[in-house]
């Protein structure tokens, strides 16, 4: 089992920046593949980005790949993203997830882990 609780979501206004961090727990961190999901009130989860078990590679939604940096430290469990030039459309509930497989996360389904999410709400 892996436990996941997402931190750093909040309020902010429209160009300015979160740093979201996932703190995991359980089996070995270092040997998953971490990313980031979101999803907007009345709209279906999406990914946003993920990064493989090393950090040497990154994916990234197409619509935050200038803004969003996501980073991983293994010594410490944890996974952030930091979110730049923040837009009213980033607004949603944040997601932590956990897979073995990068594959499985490129395909974005069958995802192991979840955490419970972190709410971000970017005003105009």
């Amino acid at each position: 089992q892996v436990q996941l609780v997402e931190s750093g979501g909040g309020l902010v206004q429209a160009g300015g920046s979160l740093r979201l961090s996932c703190a995991a727990s359980g089996r070995t961190f270092s040997g998953y593949a971490m990313g980031w999901f979101r999803q907007a009130p009345g709209k279906e989860r999406e990914f946003v980005a993920a990064i493989n078990w090393s950090g040497g590679t990154t994916n990234y939604k197409d619509s935050v790949k200038d803004r969003f940096t996501i980073s991983r430290d293994n010594t410490k469990n944890t996974v952030h993203l930091q979110m730049n030039s923040l837009k009213p459309e980033d607004t949603a509930v944040y997601y932590c997830a956990a897979v073995r497989s990068w594959a499985t996360m490129m395909r974005q389904s069958g995802i192991e882990y979840w955490g419970k999410g972190t709410l971000v709400t970017v005003s105009s």
